[in-house]
């Protein structure tokens, strides 16, 4: 059996927390045995303590990517616990760590952003590529997007390998529960509803999505919109939903966990990024209940949504072509359903959490194996 150390630095449970525990519940337990390191006191250690996986609390760390004390307890950490390959979500410091004991690497970039000049050009981009090379074995890239976004800082495309988010499809809430839940939410029958469920942070659109149903408003249109999730924005959003009146259309929830019964009674979900965005847990979770989406052209979106298909593509940062889009499938509700089922196929085909499994344990494999270039 091979013994797998992730290192993530996250004391939330966010994205790429989210992608570890999505591989825990299909991971092969007969080859692969899972231990995660994670910051003293973070929330991930139930939940992944629940999927299966040996959780190592470490000082420090919390919430970076590199500082000199953690790659110090990181080194030990490894020697300790003697892993036959480290794979990293972020955290410099556990490459660094790894290097030092002669380790096999896996990095995973989970995100994709605009690269900063500095590392489009020389000197930055000959930094970059030297130290993103020398310190991972393979690079594993989520989304196209994020496989370009590594290139577009001098990495080299053989050193990446593209592996796709997956996740276990959601069962949708029965027709009482449903019924229950927009009933505590005030929501009529017949209303059009839409909702985004994401951290809420400027980056993610939800200015974009808050001035767009002031479009909708001003148009007269019967219509909601529930925001679940929380962030640094979150003061921010409340006030611009108060500031352009649409608190009676956009609802802005907080943390939620019933992230399956929210999701089961939309008729269609949001995603407005603008910053970053690779492969969406909460996009591939809506398509594995059948659920058309309307998404921002940016980053890995594209990739999930085929504008006309599975949903609607509208340009990033723009509230009246977001406006336009929901308009027009509030005026055309019979695209809906045959979205919604070609969202569920394409899901099925492509995404599950089983897919995504078996793609990164052949990474593992590949290196541990001597093929540090993959295929």
């Amino acid at each position: 059996m091979y013994r797998i150390l992730n290192i993530i630095s996250d004391t939330n449970i966010g994205g790429a927390g989210r992608v570890i525990l999505n591989y825990l519940r299909h991971a092969d337990v007969e080859r692969f045995h899972t231990m995660v390191a994670v910051p003293r006191g973070s929330l991930l250690k139930a939940p992944l303590e629940e999927a299966g996986a040996e959780v190592l609390e470490v000082e420090g760390m919390a919430d970076r990517s590199y500082h000199k004390d953690d790659v110090k307890t990181l080194t030990a950490l490894i020697r300790r616990v003697k892993p036959d390959l480290v794979h990293t979500h972020g955290a410099l410091s556990g490459r660094i760590a790894a290097r030092r004991c002669h380790v096999p690497v896996v990095y995973s970039r989970h995100s994709a952003f605009p690269v900063p000049a500095k590392l489009r050009y020389p000197p930055g981009r000959w930094v970059n590529k030297l130290v993103n090379e020398a310190l991972a074995d393979r690079i594993i890239a989520v989304s196209p997007a994020t496989a370009d976004n590594l290139t577009d800082g001098g990495i080299s495309r053989k050193k990446i390998t593209l592996v796709m988010n997956g996740v276990t499809p959601l069962t949708p809430a029965p027709p009482e529960k449903q019924a229950a839940l927009r009933a505590q939410l005030g929501l009529e029958d017949g209303t059009f509803t839409l909702g985004i469920l994401a951290r809420v942070e400027e980056y993610k659109g939800h200015a974009t999505i808050a001035q767009a149903a002031r479009i909708l408003k001003d148009q007269g249109r019967s219509f909601r919109i529930l925001a679940a999730g929380v962030g640094d924005y979150s003061g921010e959003l409340e006030r611009l939903v108060k500031e352009l009146d649409v608190e009676d259309v956009m609802s802005l929830l907080g943390f939620r966990s019933d992230v399956a019964d929210l999701l089961s009674i939309l008729d269609v979900q949001l995603n407005a990024s603008f910053g970053t965005e690779a492969t969406s847990i909460a996009l591939l979770e809506g398509m594995s209940l059948g659920l058309p989406s309307i998404v921002s052209d940016y980053g890995g979106n594209p990739w999930l949504v085929e504008d006309g298909v599975n949903g609607l593509i509208f340009p990033a940062r723009d509230p009246q072509a977001l406006a336009d889009a929901v308009a027009r499938l509030m005026d055309n509700p019979q695209q809906l359903a045959p979205m919604g089922q070609q969202a569920k196929a394409i899901f099925h085909q492509r995404f599950t959490g089983e897919i995504f499994a078996r793609n990164t344990e052949q990474v593992y494999l590949d290196i541990l194996k001597g093929d540090h270039h993959g295929t």
